[in-house]
């Protein structure tokens, strides 16, 4: 079974190839379009206009996630003006633990209506031992029991599967998942699988070179859905202060999103990590009260210090590009998308 797998997604890999690599800044440009040219072909997605650059911040977006390396999509939102800015914001990538955000997020909806509460304990889910895809759902088991306010903690803060997967039975698992931010209005975004199995099976396919639908979302998607959560769309103020109080304490992804912001920053974030793939999504805010929605999704860069590295790097870009104009006078496009 396994093997089997793995020949399906080398023949996805033939029938969806990155674009050839292309060396240096100066012909990035080109790389990001031909990428994008052919996901597009083989997705559907809608053509994209010629790339124009307003800035010089676009520019040096674009050529921080140049794709010679591997995938690498950035979407970014002024949550004052709403500026949007991205690379590769409307092609799919894995979400890894950046998913847990809704699964906290769908908890906690249920308990503004009143289904469940914060003090109410259930058991960890952990995971039995079991080949990978040798079942359609890895098996768990029951393990200690943490009130759902611990398990929330557990599972942002430290990015704890265990925790996650217990909440995600207690809402009714991906399906309500899913249902929770269509009706949030994100679309380009679902799980399809529990953690403990999502990372028994992890590694059949590359995501640097094979776009895989399962348990994705585009940049854009993250990015928006994140916003709203900011924003206080469609949680009560004190479920919104629970689930970004925890991104605020977020002990994973040190080398990311925060490694490189000034100091004054601050960052509520979540972060996501499987084979060759690595992620950060969240807000930023500066000293004098800005808030930026991110969403960072880097694959291949050949290990996970570099793709940390990548993420670090745009970031801070983000920040520069945002917090540089106040008073929101430059435009700034789509970078790499239309």
């Amino acid at each position: 079974m396994t093997r089997f797998f793995r020949a399906m997604a080398a023949a996805a890999a033939v029938l969806m190839p990155l674009a050839p690599s292309q060396a240096g800044s100066r012909e990035s440009a080109q790389n990001i379009d031909e990428v994008q040219t052919a996901f597009d072909s083989l997705f559907g997605t809608q053509v994209r206009a010629p790339r124009s650059y307003n800035s010089g911040f676009e520019r040096q977006l674009a050529n921080l996630a140049e794709a010679s390396r591997g995938r690498i999509g950035v979407a970014a939102i002024d949550l004052a003006t709403g500026r949007t800015t991205d690379v590769l914001g409307s092609q799919r990538f894995p979400m890894a633990s950046t998913s847990k955000i809704a699964i906290a997020a769908t908890f906690l909806d249920g308990v503004d209506q009143g289904r469940w509460s914060l003090n109410d304990q259930f058991p960890l889910m952990m995971p039995l031992p079991s080949a990978p895809f040798s079942t359609a759902v890895a098996p768990v088991r029951a393990g200690a029991v943490l009130s759902a306010r611990e398990l929330i903690e557990q599972m942002i803060t430290r990015s704890n599967n265990f925790a996650t997967d217990a909440l995600l039975r207690v809402v009714g698992g991906p399906q309500a998942v899913n249902a929770w931010v269509r009706r949030a209005g994100i679309s380009d975004w679902h799980i399809d699988r529990d953690i403990a199995t999502l990372v028994r099976d992890d590694g059949a396919i590359n995501p640097a070179t094979v776009i895989d639908t399962r348990d994705s979302a585009t940049p854009l998607a993250m990015a928006n859905l994140v916003a709203g959560i900011y924003q206080g769309r469609w949680l009560s103020p004190s479920s919104r202060g629970v689930l970004l109080g925890a991104m605020s304490r977020c002990a994973t992804g040190k080398r990311r999103i925060p490694a490189m912001l000034p100091t004054g920053a601050a960052v509520s974030h979540k972060t996501g990590s499987l084979s060759n793939t690595s992620s950060d999504v969240g807000v930023i805010q500066t000293p004098d009260g800005r808030a930026f929605a991110v969403a960072i999704y880097v694959t291949g860069q050949g290990n996970r210090l570099a793709r940390e590295q990548r993420i670090a790097s745009i970031a801070r870009a983000v920040y520069d590009g945002y917090a540089s104009d106040p008073a929101g006078n430059v435009l700034y496009g789509r970078t790499a998308s239309r």
